[in-house]
């Protein structure tokens, strides 16, 4: 007996990519990671990851004519 799979909505592939955070949240995400880690030496995991928000902030400050947001 051959099981053939359901489409529920649940299902369905997604055809369109998530969307990118707001920048107010990648800053305060930056800032939630830093004030967790004050005062201590970062490792390179947490200096790659630090790397990470900061490319994810400049992406939700570029607007459609690129300009970028003033970050707090």
């Amino acid at each position: 007996m051959a099981l053939t799979p359901r489409n529920t909505p649940d299902d369905r592939p997604r055809t369109t990519l998530p969307t990118p955070p707001s920048a107010a949240r990648a800053n305060e995400a930056i800032r939630a990671f830093v004030d967790a880690r004050a005062g201590q030496d970062w490792s390179s995991v947490e200096s790659a990851a630090y790397e990470v928000l900061l490319i994810e902030w400049a992406a939700a400050t570029r607007g459609g004519t690129g300009d970028i947001i003033e970050a707090a």
